[in-house]
């Protein structure tokens, strides 16, 4: 059942809940999205961080389902719809930051990440089944929207339509067990789904209904045998038979990936295997057994860029695999640590999830182009002594995230480096084969046998002098090292919370240096957890501010002594028979980190500790007992027991700090002390108990001083006797407090919780009754609360002017808590309750101490059972008091470093930074607050003001567009760029070196910023595809273009000797640059780029047998244009195969054209008629025969063949008849495959440039249409000027027909308008940018 849920109002929590780790429970999801958001799934919650500062941006709860707490996640996805850009239609929205996740339950939800609200639930068919999701991946129905495919129980696949959460197909693979599901880069149609036994399930979806999609069911040969024995032992062990399969088998991961860099090819890795897999031929290319002496595998990774493939195994290591040049064999490189063995707890921790960052790979293909040197001097600290500009040459670099189960995420650099080579060396050597006569230093550089290879690499700009960066993917790696550096870490809480404490220190709590000043409350508040480690949390920033490890098991115990030292203690039991405690007491200091235990005894003890009590100054510490003596210790250097209480306590409470009174003039003692940041301390930090207000300005350092303060504590007895003692110095004396007249003694006698805070003492007992008393006056009174037993009770913190005095919060036996005032006529009626919050159990909770004003909110601390810490504000403003989400002013969230994310902008501030970053403006603009910016040698210039002109942080003006318009969007983003959040240094210094090369580096740069990693390849890709389309018009040769491209004017005799020389030709052509490897492999559209991708996978294919794979290889072979090696294979057909005949006729007519000699050989072996029919593939082979080669092309466009159109036609075709073949294509990939960005590079090329701006008009993108427009100007008039260059030395002179490129004259009608449509734009995006909030962190 689907339940369409309503917008609630923003759920400023989500600021306020720092969550768990995450375990195996959460199957190891995690997401990155490409503009760098991280969302990882921890107990019930999804986080989302920041990839690149490693900040925590927000904890999102799930919300349980009705009458449950909320499951584990089990997966998470970002949507892959990008940054919304159409304003007329509708109202921007954040569709761009929808993150579905689901749980163990089966539920799945979609959650608006910007709006904070739930906006869609999906819930499973059988709820009480409880087959939870194992899986989840978006897939393309149409070009503006995503259906979600999801795999739940052990073999059910759902696709859903999200916008009306209807489920529109569903399959059943039982008996497999289906693992993981992945979209394919090449085709966002296109699902894989695989299953722990080789099982493997392709997914086409061509429409929205279930009749548009078509499934092929394959399967990966591999062994089973341990797979077998586990589902044994799980049926053995009762295991439910609709769990996930990471619930049955956590331990055996099967993980699927597509290449990134071939179509059709997968890379699958078994817990023992590594397989690659093609899914054209359905067969297995590839297959590497586990290497010895590693644990199995856990993920695949594929690099972007590089012919890199990093395995993930269990043990927290990752091995790099390398492809082999002309084969798809993989050779494993080297293996590395993701788990640091130093500073590790033994056990180590498991790596649950591996990622690899899409945003860092872009924006190096940027810097790799665009950059004025291979590395540049902006990746230089020269102020880092660990830095050296050595002469080591960078070939890779990419970015990992790691998760492991004690709640950390490190952040790795792996860089592949080799023995760099200068530029001018090499030239002095004689090393240089070929130095093209171009400008872009086109150069061949031959290295030793096992060494680099390089040929034909290009390089942007002049690199004279520097390290030459060899950006192919398929580099030799025989002299290459890999090295891993980790980069960051972010930790959230360490293990599940046990306890929770918060300071209060009162007035006699002195600062640890000495002096008369009071200790300041510290916005800090520790957590004990299971594994022994104490996590202090920073409740201002929301962070783990420091993690130590203090005991080697739970965390029983946990006091602050001041607020800069905790006290815990843990306790392991000798053995069963003895019964025999050891106890540890541990005193940590959190300025040293250092951990001192105290009272150490030789002798196991025969009762263990039950709990610890600190006085508010942190003076005295009680140790209660199971069945043996309180004793009291005096908390100085060295802790030194007072005396023993033989008496039957249940519980004992400190007196917190009383209500403060008004400050008194001339009262040193109640001055106030100043926060860091200008923020006043509570004033109850300079309140003294009742007591103690005589002789407090006199506490010092000293021993004398500490004997003239007093502090009390309240008791209850088993019997139910109540008693206060004060401990005076060393003496420990009778309070003598007035008893109340009514017997206090319980129905029960038994005392379970107290609150103690002069002159009132709260106590619940086990029946839940609640009971209060003033020891002054002798006043009492008490009231049911009709739940079960009360656990805990702590008096709200109140400050001078606070209405009530009364107000308690109480947590009760099952884990829920209430809040009541006792200073109203019916504590019970007014009370606020909340019996789950939100889908968890609550484990301990106190309130937190930093109240400056009586409006200010009182806020609970609260420590979950799904192990989450939160913030919960109770309004106390309204006559009733209600729960509220915490805001952001309680205090305002501390970061340690901006939070440089633009797409967390709202959309039209973020839509505003998109067309600044487009437009171009100086790189003054981002240095605001960036100190590290600005010690280095090549800073980014310091603003003086940002009161004067904002157009002079323009570039230029712009030529598109209202040109006032600028000036209005970096008004808008001033706020952003004062808080210093617009780009971190990293980018603001890619973008220093990029900002004048162009338009189209601007363009790309936006694209990356804002995820958008297809649109940033085709702004790379589109002066290469006007440089074609103007070859085509000028009829020139490409050697003399400004940008240069490989001759692919063969004549067909030097190509088919080419084809059929001998050996591998892709090495005997040598690498091609970067613009057709890595990422940018996608946009291939010239011939030769074509013709070699589709040549360098023959060789993989040559020992596949079977009929359909001789079939397939046949056509590849035609397609390249080897007809003789086509018509070798053909002959070697057995007569008795079906396929005889048909091999037959196609071999003597592609003889004939070949040679007359093959003909004759061809007609000798072929029998006389033919009964059988083929494939429509023969009938194009037929077509290649008598040269029909654009008919030959419509055919397999019509079959669906549209990549070996393209190659067949690269191979054969030029001009008019190429570009026919590629605007086909270009119109099949944005009407049916809604790929926009392939399409307009095609367009581009086949010299259709009105019908790109059509699909840029019908996509409502008026910006893009107008910066395509820009870019394009721009770089036809730089080709037109280097043209004229080489026209002048030439001595001919240029055709004037191509001074405006097709489509683009200014007098156009299309032209014209979106020139008009981009003004209006702007001025929408102006008004949208006036309303909209900015974004406050």
């Amino acid at each position: 059942m689907s339940i369409p849920i309503p917008r609630p109002l923003p759920n400023d929590s989500w600021d306020s809940t720092l969550p768990g780790p995450p375990t195996r429970n959460n199957f190891g999801s995690a997401d990155l999205n490409p503009s760098g958001l991280l969302a990882f799934a921890s107990g019930s919650s999804v986080s989302v961080v920041d990839s690149r500062s490693l900040q925590l941006v927000a904890t999102i709860p799930l919300p349980p389902p009705s009458s449950s707490l909320s499951p584990f996640v089990t997966s998470v996805r970002w949507t892959p719809l990008p940054l919304g850009r159409d304003l007329f239609s509708t109202e921007p929205s954040s569709s761009h930051l929808i993150l579905a996740a689901a749980d163990r339950h089966g539920r799945i939800v979609l959650l608006d990440f910007r709006l904070r609200s739930l906006i869609l639930s999906i819930d499973p068919p059988d709820p009480s089944a409880k087959s939870g999701v194992q899986d989840l991946c978006w897939v393309q129905a149409r070009s503006d929207s995503f259906h979600l495919a999801s795999l739940s129980g052990p073999s059910y696949l759902s696709l859903y339509d999200t916008s009306s959460s209807r489920c529109i197909f569903k399959y059943d693979a039982s008996p497999e067990y289906l693992s993981c599901i992945r979209r394919d880069p090449f085709d966002s149609r296109h699902l894989c789904v695989v299953g722990l036994k080789g099982f493997l399930l392709s997914i086409n979806v061509l429409g929205e209904s279930e009749d548009d999609i078509s499934l092929k069911e394959l399967q990966i040969p591999t062994d089973c045998t341990e797979l077998l024995k586990l589902e044994k032992d799980a049926a053995a062990g009762g295991t439910s038979s609709s769990s996930p399969v990471s619930a049955v088998f956590p331990l055996y991961a099967v993980r699927l990936a597509f290449s990134p860099h071939w179509k059709n090819v997968i890379y699958v890795t078994f817990p023992k295997e590594l397989v690659v897999f093609d899914l054209k031929y359905e067969t297995t290319l590839f297959s590497a057994a586990l290497p010895r002496g590693c644990a199995k595998f856990l993920d695949v990774l594929p690099d972007p860029n590089q012919e890199l493939v990093y395995c993930a195994h269990l043990d927290g290591n990752i091995s790099i695999w390398r492809r082999k040049e002309g084969e798809q064999i993989h050779v494993m490189c080297t293996i590395e640590e993701l788990m640091p063995s130093i500073g590790s707890p033994v056990p180590s921790p498991s790596v649950l999830a591996v990622l690899i960052s899409q945003s860092e790979s872009t924006l190096q293909n940027i810097s790799k182009l665009y950059s004025d040197s291979s590395k540049a001097a902006s990746d230089v600290d020269f102020d880092n002594p660990f830095e050296f500009c050595d002469d080591t040459l960078l070939l890779a670099k990419t970015r990992l995230i790691s998760i492991s189960d004690d709640g950390k995420l490190w952040s790795w650099i792996l860089t592949a480096e080799g023995n760099g080579v200068k530029e001018k060396d090499v030239r002095n050597s004689g090393n240089i084969a070929d130095v093209s006569d171009d400008s872009t230093n086109t150069t061949t550089v031959m290295s030793s046998k096992d060494g680099l290879a390089t040929k034909g690499s290009r390089q942007s700009d002049n690199i004279n002098g520097s390290r030459i960066q060899l950006p192919n993917s398929t580099f030799g790696f025989a002299d290459v090292i890999f090295k891993i550096s980790l980069v960051g870490q972010f930790q959230v809480l360490s293990s599940t919370v046990t306890v929770l404490a918060v300071p209060s220190p009162s007035l006699t709590a002195t600062l640890s240096r000495g002096g008369d000043n009071p200790a300041a409350t510290v916005p800090l508040v520790a957590l004990g957890s299971q594994t022994g480690t104490i996590d202090v949390i920073d409740v201002s920033a929301n962070a783990v501010a420091a993690s130590f490890s203090v005991h080697n098991s739970t965390v029983r115990g946990l006091r602050w002594l001041g607020n800069s030292r905790l006290v815990s203690f843990s306790y392991t039991q000798v053995n069963e028979k003895t019964e025999g405690y050891i106890n540890r007491l541990v005193v940590t200091c959190l300025r040293s980190g250092l951990n001192r235990t105290f009272r150490v005894l030789q002798k196991p003890e025969r009762a263990p500790i039950r709990a610890l009590r600190t006085s508010s100054s942190g003076r005295y510490l009680l140790i209660l007992f199971r069945d043996a003596p309180v004793e009291v210790w005096a908390m100085t250097k060295n802790p030194i027991l007072l005396r023993s209480l033989a008496l039957p306590f249940t519980v004992m409470e400190w007196t917190l700090p009383t209500v403060p009174r008004p400050v008194q003039k001339g009262h040193s003692g109640q001055s106030l002390l100043s926060h860091k940041d200008d923020k006043a301390v509570a004033p109850e930090v300079a309140a003294s108990s009742t007591m103690a207000s005589s002789s407090a300005s006199k506490a010092g350092n000293s021993d004398n001083s500490q004997d003239e303060t007093s502090e009390s504590f309240a008791f209850a007895l088993v019997n139910g006797a109540l008693g206060v003692f004060e401990v005076h110095g060393r003496r420990i004396r009778d309070f003598r407090p007035k008893w109340p007249s009514s017997s206090f003694v319980s129905s029960d006698g038994w005392i379970a919780a107290m609150a103690y805070r002069l002159p009132h003492v709260v106590m619940g007992d086990r029946s839940g009754n609640i009971r209060w008393w003033d020891v002054t006056t002798g006043q009492s009174s008490s009231f049911n609360t009709y739940r079960e037993g009360i656990r805990r009770i702590k008096f709200s913190p109140v400050i001078a002017g606070d209405r009530s005095r009364g107000r308690i919060a109480v947590l009760f036996n099952d884990n829920t808590f209430s809040v009541f005032d006792l200073d109203s006529p019916d504590p019970l009626a007014n009370s606020l309750l909340q019996p789950q919050f939100p889908g968890t159990l609550v484990l301990e909770l106190d309130w937190l101490h930093l109240r400056t004003d009586k409006n200010d909110p009182l806020v609970l601390c609260m420590a979950g059972a799904d192990s989450s810490f939160r913030l919960i504000e109770v309004n106390i403003n309204d006559k009733k008091m209600g729960p509220r989400t915490l805001p952001r002013n309680i205090k305002e969230r501390y970061r340690p470093m901006p939070l440089c994310c633009p797409v967390l902008l709202p959309t039209p501030h973020a839509l505003a930074l998109r067309m600044i970053l487009q437009l171009g403006v100086k790189p003054s603009w981002f240095n605001t607050s960036g100190i590290t910016i600005d010690k280095r040698p090549h800073f980014i210039p310091r603003t003086a003001s940002s009161s004067g002109d904002l157009r002079s942080y323009l570039i230029e003006l712009p030529p598109v567009g209202d040109s006032v318009v600028p000036e209005l969007l970096l008004k808008v983003l001033e706020p952003y760029r004062t808080e210093g959040c617009i780009l971190d240094d990293e980018k603001a210094r890619l973008y220093a070196t990029i900002v004048n090369k162009g338009c189209v580096a601007r363009f790309a740069f936006a694209a990356a910023t804002f995820g958008e990693v297809s649109e940033a390849l085709f702004w790379l890709q589109l002066p290469h595809a006007i440089n074609h389309l103007m070859n085509k018009l000028v009829n020139k040769s490409p050697q003399k273009a400004s940008i240069s491209v490989p001759n692919s004017d063969l004549d067909d005799i030097s190509l088919l000797s080419r084809i059929t020389s001998k050996g591998k030709s892709t090495s005997e052509n040598g690498r091609r640059d970067a613009l057709t490897q890595g990422q940018l492999r996608s946009m291939a559209f010239e011939q030769e780029d074509l013709w070699e991708r589709a040549n360098e996978r023959i060789p993989w294919h040559e020992k596949l047998e079977g009929e359909e794979a001789i079939q397939n290889r046949v056509h590849e072979l035609v397609t390249i244009g080897n007809l003789e090696g086509a018509v070798s294979l053909l002959l070697s057909t057995s007569p008795e195969s079906p396929y005889f005949y048909p091999n037959a006729l196609r071999a003597v007519a592609l003889s004939s054209a070949v040679s007359r000699s093959l003909l004759e050989l061809a007609v000798k072996v072929v029998a006389a008629n033919m009964v059988r029919t083929d494939r429509s593939l023969s009938g194009t082979h037929l077509l290649c025969a008598v040269g029909s080669y654009q008919e030959a092309c419509s055919q397999l466009q019509d079959a669906g063949y549209w990549t070996d159109a393209a190659t067949l036609a690269a191979t054969h075709l030029k001009g008019s008849d190429y570009a026919r073949v590629l605007q086909r294509w270009a119109e099949h990939v944005l009407h049916a495959e809604h790929n926009i960005w392939r399409a307009l590079i095609l367009f581009v090329a086949a010299g259709s440039i009105q019908e790109a701006l059509a699909a840029l008009r019908e996509s409502q993108q008026p910006d893009t249409a107008a910066m395509f427009i820009l870019a394009c100007r721009e770089i036809h008039a730089e080709l037109i000027t280097n043209l004229a260059g080489s026209e002048d030395e030439s001595g001919s002179s240029i055709n004037d027909s191509v001074v405006d490129l097709p489509g683009l004259n200014p007098a156009n009608d299309d032209v014209i308008a979106v020139g008009e449509y981009f003004g209006e734009y702007q001025r929408k995006l102006v008004h949208l940018c006036m309303d909209a909030q900015p974004f406050s962190d």
